[in-house]
C-alpha cells in the first residue's frame, strides 16, 4: 500500500482497512450504501457524497438534517475546489438582541441560524454532478419513508439528545412521536422528511430557500417570536473559496479558510516542524508532548482570532507564516508542559463522509447541526431540524466573532485534503467531532503522512484531547508508563470513560494509492463503514 502498510503499530486495529477503485466512508452503513449505489448506477464521487450526505440527515439525526451547514472539499481530477455552505446570522440579530445574556444560547429558536446544507447539495450537484438530484435524493427518501433500524451509537446519542430538548418546539413530535427515544435497533420512520426531501431534489433547493418549505420554517419562527425571515432564507449562498494550505511530510495539508478552524490544523503542523517531529517515534512522551503543546498554541490564537474572514483583524494566513510559526514554536520546553495566550502575528455531535472514484475524483465532505440535534427547532410537517450555530458566535464587543447580522459564526466542522509531493491527491480525512476537529486532523496527518501508517491502524490508534490550560483528555488505550510521563511533565492526565471514546471524534479517510486504487478506512468509535468496489 505505497508504505502506508504498517499494522504493527502496538495498540489493536480492530478493522482492516478497504480497498478499491471506488470508494465511500461514512459514519453510518445505510449512508455509505446510498454512495455505492450512485457509483454502481454510473454516477461520480460528488454524486456519491451528496447521496450519502442526504442519507446521513435520515439515519444520523443525532449529528446532522436538512437544517444543518456544510463544507466541501472536491478533487475534481486536476485540481481542488473548495465550497463554504454555512449559513449566516438572520438580518435582525445584532449585539443588542442578547445584551441582557452572559453568552449565546445554545438551544430554541435563539440559536437557529440560516441552515446552509442544503445549498451545498445543489452547489456541488451543478458544478459536478452526473446524476440529477432526484436519483441522489432516492435512498434517503427510502430510508425516511419506509424505516431504518437505528444503529447502537445512534440510539445512544438520541437518548441524550432526547433528554435534553424534549420541550423544544416540535422537536418530540419528530425525533419521539411514541412518547420516547427509539431504542437500539428499532425502524425509526420520518414520512415528513421523505416528503421534504423529495421537495428539494424536484425544485434544486428552490422550495427550501424560496418556496413552500422556506415558508414552513419562517411561518413556525414568527409563531414562536424568532428572527429569521424569508429574506435571509432568499440572501443565502454558498461561496466557493480559496484553500489554506501548508507543506507537512513532504507534501501538504489543505484546509478551508475560517470561519471554521481547519488552520489551527496547520499551524500545529507548522510548529512541530520546527521541532522535527519526525525524528520521534509515534506514541512516544516527546511525540505526544510536543503534538499537545502544538496544539494549545493553535487553539489559543484560533480562540482569540478566528472568525467569519470579511470580519477578521487581518489575513488568516499570517497566522501560517515561517515567521511567526518559529516564534511560536519557541515557546515550548521540550520538558515541561505550558500554559499559552495567543499570539500577535505581524499585519501585512457533525457527520463526515469521503468519496472518491475511479476517474480520479475525491471529496471531502461534512455537514452538522452542531450540538447534537442541534437547537432542537424541528419545523412541524417537514423533518427539518435546525442547527444551533449561533451560539458559535461570542458576545464580546472587542472580538472579531462577535454576533451581527448576516455574519457567519466561528465553525468547528472542517474537511480536510492532502496532496503529495507532486501534487497529486494523497488523501481525503476528516474527524468529526466539535473542538475535536483540528486536533484530529493534526493526528491523522502525522499518523498517516509521516508515520506512515495505513488509515485504518491511523484512526484506532488512541487520541487524546487538549481540553483547557493543561488538562489533557486521553482514551484509556493509552500506555501507562507513558501518561505517567507526561504527568511528570506538568500534563493534567485525565483518562476518559472507555463507554465515551465518541468523545474522541469520528474520523474517515481514504488515500489514493499510486497504483490506481484507494484505501479507504472508517472510524471504530462509530457505527459507520467504509465500502468500495
Amino acid at each position: 500500500m505505497s508504505g502506508i502498510s504498517d499494522f504493527n503499530v502496538g495498540y489493536p486495529s480492530y478493522r482492516a482497512p478497504m480497498m478499491g477503485r471506488n470508494a465511500v466512508a461514512a459514519s453510518q452503513p445505510l449512508a455509505a450504501q446510498a454512495g455505492i449505489r450512485m457509483l454502481q448506477l454510473g454516477g461520480n464521487a460528488v454524486d456519491a457524497a451528496i447521496a450519502t450526505a442526504m442519507a446521513l440527515t435520515v439515519v444520523e439525526p443525532t449529528g446532522n438534517g436538512i437544517g444543518s451547514d456544510a463544507f466541501a472539499i472536491v478533487w475534481d481530477g486536476k485540481k481542488l475546489h473548495a465550497l463554504n455552505a454555512s449559513g449566516r446570522a438572520p438580518a435582525a440579530w445584532s449585539r443588542e438582541t442578547f445584551a441582557h445574556l452572559a453568552a449565546m444560547p445554545e438551544i430554541g429558536w435563539d440559536a437557529v441560524t440560516v441552515p446552509g446544507a442544503v445549498s451545498a447539495w445543489v452547489e456541488l450537484a451543478e458544478k459536478f454532478g452526473t446524476l440529477p438530484l432526484t436519483t441522489l435524493a432516492q435512498p434517503a427518501i427510502e430510508y425516511a419513508r419506509n424505516g431504518f433500524p437505528v444503529s447502537p451509537l445512534i440510539g445512544h446519542l438520541w437518548e441524550r439528545g432526547y433528554n435534553k430538548l424534549r420541550d423544544q418546539p416540535g422537536f418530540s413530535a419528530c425525533f419521539a412521536p411514541e412518547g420516547r427515544p427509539p431504542k437500539v435497533g428499532e425502524l425509526f420512520r420520518n414520512p415528513d422528511q421523505a416528503d421534504t426531501l423529495e421537495k428539494i431534489a424536484a425544485t434544486n433547493g428552490e422550495s427550501f430557500y424560496r418556496g413552500e418549505l422556506a415558508e414552513k420554517i419562517v411561518a413556525f419562527a414568527k409563531e414562536h417570536g424568532a428572527a429569521l425571515t424569508l429574506d435571509d432564507l432568499k440572501n443565502h449562498k454558498a461561496d466557493w473559496v480559496e484553500m489554506l494550505s501548508r507543506p507537512f511530510a513532504g507534501g501538504s495539508v489543505q484546509e478551508l479558510p475560517p470561519n471554521g478552524q481547519g488552520i489551527a490544523t496547520l499551524m500545529a503542523l507548522g510548529i512541530l516542524e520546527q521541532w522535527d517531529i519526525g525524528r520521534y517515534e509515534p506514541d512516544s512522551v516527546q511525540w505526544l508532548h510536543l503534538s499537545i503543546e502544538a496544539m494549545k498554541l493553535a487553539l489559543v490564537d484560533l480562540e482569540r482570532y478566528i472568525a467569519d474572514e470579511d470580519h477578521m483583524e487581518f489575513p488568516a494566513d499570517l497566522l501560517l507564516s515561517d515567521e511567526y510559526l518559529k516564534t511560536r514554536a519557541a515557546l515550548i520546553d521540550p520538558t515541561q508542559a505550558g500554559d499559552f495566550t495567543f499570539g500577535a502575528p505581524k499585519q501585512s455531535g457533525t457527520v463526515y463522509l469521503s468519496t472518491a472514484d475511479a476517474s480520479g475524483m475525491m471529496v471531502s465532505f461534512i455537514q452538522s447541526n452542531f450540538m447534537g440535534f442541534g437547537s432542537g427547532v424541528v419545523v412541524p410537517g417537514t423533518g427539518i431540524s435546525l442547527q444551533n450555530r449561533g451560539a458559535g458566535f461570542v458576545l464580546d464587543e472587542a472580538h472579531p466573532n462577535v454576533v451581527a447580522a448576516s455574519k457567519r459564526a466561528f465553525h468547528t466542522i472542517i474537511p480536510a485534503f492532502a496532496l503529495d509531493a507532486e501534487g497529486q491527491p494523497l488523501m481525503s480525512f476528516g474527524v468529526m467531532g466539535g473542538p475535536m476537529q483540528a486536533q484530529g486532523h493534526l493526528q491523522m496527518a502525522l499518523r498517516i503522512m509521516l508515520a506512515k501508517q495505513n488509515p485504518q491502524a491511523a484512526i484506532d490508534a488512541p487520541r487524546w484531547r487538549v481540553v483547557e490550560g493543561r488538562e489533557v483528555s486521553v482514551e484509556p488505550a493509552m500506555q501507562l508508563n507513558t501518561l505517567a510521563a507526561l504527568r511528570a511533565m506538568g500534563h493534567k492526565i485525565v483518562v476518559e470513560d472507555p463507554l465515551q471514546t465518541y468523545n474522541f471524534g469520528g474520523a474517515q479517510a481514504i488515500v489514493r494509492d499510486p497504483q490506481g486504487f484507494y484505501i479507504a478506512a472508517t472510524e471504530s468509535r462509530k457505527d459507520g463503514q467504509a465500502l468500495v468496489y
